[in-house]
Order: C-alpha cells, then structure tokens, then sequence
C-alpha cells in the first residue's frame, strides 16, 4: 500500500453515511404513534421522520400539536435507546473501508446530529470505536453541523474531508473550510449533495476509498466454517449467522461443500445421489477432496484476498468426521489425502453445532427424505459424532462448541456473540 494518510482527518456522518438507521427510526415513530392513539403514519410519512429534529417531525407530518410531540418524543426515544438504537445495520463496504483507510494512517471521526448516548452505543455495538479518533455529537444548545465539525479538529490539522449524504453534511463542511464528499448510497440524493458543496461523490464505501486512497488494497477478510452432524440445524443458523454479520457490516460470501464451484456442485450431486450404493469408501473420500480443491482455489482464498468474510457450510472437518470416522478410515489417512486439496488453508475458527447422532437423525429424518449418506446405520453415525469429538479435542481454540438441543433464538445469539467478537478482535 502506497497511500499516505497520516496527517489526514476524515469525518463521517453516521445516519446515511456509515449505518442504515431507518428501521429503528420507524419502528420507534410507529411505536410512539401506536401508543398516542394515532393512526400508524404510511411508508411515505416514515421516510420524512430521517432528518429533522423528532418534535419537527411528529408536529408537521402527522398534525401533533405540541404538548402531543413532545409525549410522543419520550416515549420514541424511551424505545431508541434500549431497542431502536440497534436496529441498525452497517452499510456494505463500509466496514472495510473504514479499516483499511484506519490502518493506513488516517484520523477518523464521526459528527453527527445524533445525541451523544446513542451514537455511542451503536459506534460500540458495532466495533467502530476502535477505528475513531474523535465522536462529537449534537446537544440542544450546539447542533449546526459547521460548529461540530471546527470542534472534532485539533488546533494543527492536516487536510480534512467531510463525508455525509444530505445537504447539510456539505454546507457544514463547506462554512467549516474543509474538502466535502457526498454519499449518494444513504438519503440524500446526488443533486442535493452537488448543489450544496460536493466536491466528490461516492456511490458505495469502496468508492470512498477509490477516492481518498487509491492504491490501497483492502486487509485479508476471514474463513468461518459451520459443523454439525445432519439433523443439528446447521442451516438454519447458517442463516441466522449470514444475516447478522451482514448486519454489522462484514462482506459475507456463503458457499457450501461438497460444492460452492460449479466443478463442485457436480460432484455433490455425484456423491449425494442415492442411486451410487456401490461407491467405494476411497473413492468417496478422493471425491470430497477434489470438490474442495477446486473450492479453495476458485472461491474461498480469492474472496479472503478481497477482505470478505467466507462463510462455509462444513469444510475438511466433515470429511474427517464422516470418512475418517464414519467410514473408519483413519483420521490422519483423511488429513493425508486432503493435504494437496487444502494447502494449508483452514478455517480461523469452526461453529460446532453438539447434538447426539440419533436426536440428530430423527429430526434430520422427520424433516426430508434423507440422502445416501443419511441412510446409513446408525454405527456409522455414532462414529461421525466421535470423530467430530476427536478433532475438537485436537484444536479446542478453532472450535466454539453450541449445545444444539437448545432453542434456535439461543443458539443464534450464542454463535453471533461468540464470531462476531472473534473477527472484531481480528481487526486491531
């Protein structure tokens, strides 16, 4: 990486610009109407409620008079600060660029005309305040964003840049004397921005970082891989997983094994079919590994290159469950065979879903038809469940290990506290 950016200070915006606010705004303006006794405002009304002060909003856009606002912001902001406040969701790319311009040197610093409490709740909840030099927020008595942005800069600042999507962004930063840069992705639209001041646009977060920094190139992203034996509800929770970390801002690419390549979704088709019982044991286990050969040179290490977030359902640990245990060939004779497969690319961490192999084939069993491999005796599955024991007990700092027979909401937020704390670590 070539660029430079030590002496430089970029500000952001918050609402529109790093996070997506509208869900906690509207659910807690609903909210806030519901309990007035007013009827539930249409899509359109919600849509003014980003931007102007809440008394402002409830006044003009649904007729409140105002002893009617002013209850109508308590209980609003009685929601947003316990419930709204997290229903955010972090802009795609943003997380990226906001390490990547951090760890090129860069002073970051978020202005906003949110009030301090919640900004920094969500800066927190979503790991941003380790990249921030300076937060400063609006108070009633200071709320004009030129004031905020001359109050987040040291006496001897570098060059500056204002980053935010509505007009107000760009005017402040324009009285403030510092470069301005609009965001056409949040709320604001790109005529707004360029006739309020906009030197540049950006139409995604990577263009942001086209534009500050060219000649960066994004950290490496991380390789997350779900286990569990069928039946554990590893797809669910891949689900749940896939969404969170969206949520919080990291680029997730899901794929799957056998599979995940076009090469690899044949040979999935190959090794699941029912019809294929004179399969030998061998010939399984050297299928699973060419799948996964083509896997991680087409797919996983490009998109960890690219900073993403791989997602995996199941990796070389089923195959050593399955074929090492199951098919009683060897847990190392796996290994050996999946050497060339994997060159030394494993998971920087394994969600484990535990549950016991005959619970775990009676619900896999209720829901579907099984597949070949799901038709095997019970042995053979008693064997996957230990040979998954083995490996857990071999690298117990990859694996974090769920009870599965707990309930799906658990279970979610057991797996997405556990990850998410583990990759937030990884970006210091």
């Amino acid at each position: 990486m070539n660029c430079e950016l030590k002496d430089t200070w970029i500000l952001f915006d918050l609402d529109g610009t790093l996070t997506q606010s509208e869900e906690g705004i509207w659910n807690c303006a609903k909210h806030a109407v519901k309990e007035m006794g007013f009827p539930e405002p249409d899509a359109a009304t919600l849509r003014k409620f980003i931007g102007p002060p809440l008394l402002y909003s409830f006044r003009t856009f649904l007729g409140m008079t105002e002893e009617q606002a002013e209850e109508a912001q308590r209980i609003y902001r009685a929601r947003y600060t316990t419930v709204g406040m997290y229903e955010n969701r972090v802009y795609p790319g943003v997380r990226t660029m906001l390490r990547t311009l951090w760890k090129q040197g860069a002073k970051l610093g978020v202005v906003t005309g949110k009030p301090a409490y919640p900004t920094g709740k969500i800066l927190e909840h979503f790991g941003f305040d380790r990249f921030l030099s300076t937060v400063v927020c609006a108070t009633d008595a200071r709320a004009e964003k030129e004031h905020l942005i001359r109050e987040a800069l040291p006496e001897n600042h570098g060059e500056v840049w204002m980053i935010g999507d509505r007009c107000f962004d760009m005017e402040g930063g324009k009285a403030a004397g510092v470069h301005t840069l609009g965001v056409t992705y949040g709320y604001g639209s790109e005529q707004e921005l360029l006739e309020t001041g906009a030197e540049k646009i950006a139409h995604t977060p990577t263009e942001i970082l086209e534009i500050l920094c060219p000649d960066a190139k994004p950290g490496r992203g991380a390789f997350l891989s779900v286990e569990g034996l069928d039946g554990s509800g590893k797809g669910t929770q891949i689900e749940r997983l896939s969404d969170a970390l969206d949520r919080w801002g990291f680029e997730v690419v899901h794929t799957r094994e056998p599979g995940g390549t076009p090469i690899g979704e044949k040979i999935r088709d190959i090794l699941l079919d029912r019809e294929n019982t004179g399969m030998t044991d061998i010939t399984e286990a050297l299928l699973y590994a060419a799948s996964r050969a083509q896997h991680v040179r087409e797919k996983i290490l490009p998109a960890v290159k690219e900073g993403k977030v791989v997602l995996c359902d199941r990796f070389l640990d089923s195959s050593v469950a399955y074929q090492g245990g199951g098919r009683q060939l060897g847990i190392d004779e796996i290994l050996k065979i999946n050497a060339p497969a994997v060159e030394n690319t494993l998971p920087a961490l394994t969600v484990y879903l535990d549950i016991n192999h005959r619970e775990a084939l009676r619900r896999r069993c209720a829901a579907s038809e099984p597949d070949r491999m799901e038709m095997e005796a019970d042995s053979f599955h008693a064997r996957v469940e230990e040979g998954y024991h083995e490996l857990i007990a071999r690298d117990p700092k990859r694996f974090v290990v769920v009870d599965a027979t707990k309930s799906r909401d658990e279970i979610a937020a057991e797996i997405q506290e556990k990850v998410l704390t583990r990759l937030m670590e990884n970006e210091k």
